[in-house]
């Protein structure tokens, strides 16, 4: 793939924040379109969905802060001589061509195009049917911006396929396919890996547990776990499981409480067997495979725990790897939670909301990896490009 000049990129971007200024109306006017169209039972994807003069705001000002990024692009990595007097330098490529299929929310169609571009990768935006007038017009604004540099439309394309056109699109895609990023739930990541013919990055669901320790500071925690619980419920990196150390002094009083707590909160409670006779107007987990489900809503399971390593242990088993919170003073302890559980990322005292690529210094994101190849966790800029090995040689051969 032909390496774009950084200052021609970024050129791109700026066109791109003045088009956003001059026609956020406009955008907001298609959304209308889009939100009128929507059922809103769903209030997480309608959530999502809603673009308003903020939304605009925060699109124009994800694509200002990468453009002032550096160029991730044809940066040396390492560089050495061999005995052979062969030159190997490893240096950062683009990956060429990416596909990322996600719902309903019009800012990815942002974010994940800013993010490519600036990487020297093309990109296919298959955005859900329910966000269509947005995201056509967003993609409008790219062509133009895109056109306006001299430059074809191509590297920015949007995606208006049905299940089995998508199905179609992956078994035999028009051009070669690099990387495949599916945001979503457990069923479009199966049906993304049973019919790609090339690597898939997944975007995991959510579902993250805060373990309280024996020790922990109990108003914190009450803090925390609210915080983590109520602030978005639409995120991937919202709270659904609270786990309660058996041994606190004070278990009983303090479960009602949080139960409480959480209810006054407008959040549904759901308990563990151990838990429904202190908390009998929650509904009893009779199923276990509600550890293991993303809520996305207001709604979140108590639970009771022996120890820590029963805490990781059942994290481990039910999580979506995304985020995992301990609650504790002491740092050797909250270093051994870390350690162990299988996350991308892993707190002490923190909201799970900080999982996200602007609150954690990355920038705009693609997506939040769950993924251990090739990076795990936030994945803005400088994550959006694998290497290649560069050698330069004086007619050695391999004897």
């Amino acid at each position: 793939m032909k390496l774009l000049a950084s200052n021609l990129k970024n050129n791109v971007l700026h066109t791109m924040e003045t088009l956003l200024q001059q026609h956020g109306g406009e955008l907001i006017a298609a959304n209308e379109k889009d939100l009128s169209a929507f059922n809103k039972d769903d209030q997480a994807l309608y959530d999502r969905l809603v673009v308003d003069e903020k939304k605009v705001a925060g699109m124009i000002a994800a694509v200002k802060a990468v453009r002032l990024q550096d160029d991730p692009v044809n940066k040396e990595i390492s560089s050495l001589v061999l005995d052979n007097g062969l030159k190997v330098n490893n240096r950062t490529a683009p990956f060429g061509t990416i596909l990322i299929i996600y719902e309903s929310r019009p800012d990815v169609t942002i974010e994940a195009a800013v993010l490519a571009f600036k990487a020297n990768n093309r990109i296919f935006l298959k955005g859900g049917k329910e966000a269509l007038h947005s995201n056509t017009f967003l993609v409008e604004l790219w062509h133009k911006a895109l056109e306006k540099n001299g430059l074809s439309k191509d590297y920015i394309q949007l995606l208006n396929l049905n299940r089995e056109e998508t199905q179609a699109f992956l078994k035999t895609p028009p051009v070669p396919l690099d990387l495949i990023v599916p945001r979503g739930g457990e069923r479009l990541i199966t049906f993304v890996k049973q019919h790609a013919q090339c690597a898939v990055l997944v975007s995991g669901r959510g579902n993250n547990f805060l373990y309280v320790h024996e020790d922990a500071d109990w108003e914190m925690t009450l803090k925390v776990a609210l915080n983590a619980k109520t602030h978005k419920i639409s995120a991937c990196n919202a709270l659904d499981k609270i786990l309660i150390n058996a041994q606190r002094p004070d278990f009983e009083k303090e479960v009602q409480e949080i139960a409480a707590t959480l209810k006054t909160n407008g959040v549904v409670v759901l308990v563990d067997k151990a838990l429904q006779e202190l908390v009998p107007d929650a509904q009893v987990i009779s199923n276990p495979q509600i550890w293991k489900e993303e809520f996305l809503a207001m709604k979140c399971c108590l639970g009771a725990i022996g120890s820590m390593p029963d805490a990781i242990q059942k994290i481990n088993d039910n999580s979506g790897g995304h985020s995992a919170t301990i609650m504790t003073p002491n740092e050797e302890t909250a270093l051994v939670f870390m350690h162990q559980v299988d996350c991308a990322a892993v707190y002490q005292n923190a909201s799970t909301r900080f999982t996200d690529g602007g609150q954690m210094g990355v920038g705009a994101e693609l997506a939040i990896s769950t993924d251990k190849l090739h990076h795990r966790g936030p994945l803005g800029l400088k994550q959006l490009v694998t290497n290649k090995y560069y050698v330069f040689g004086n007619g050695q051969i391999r004897e």
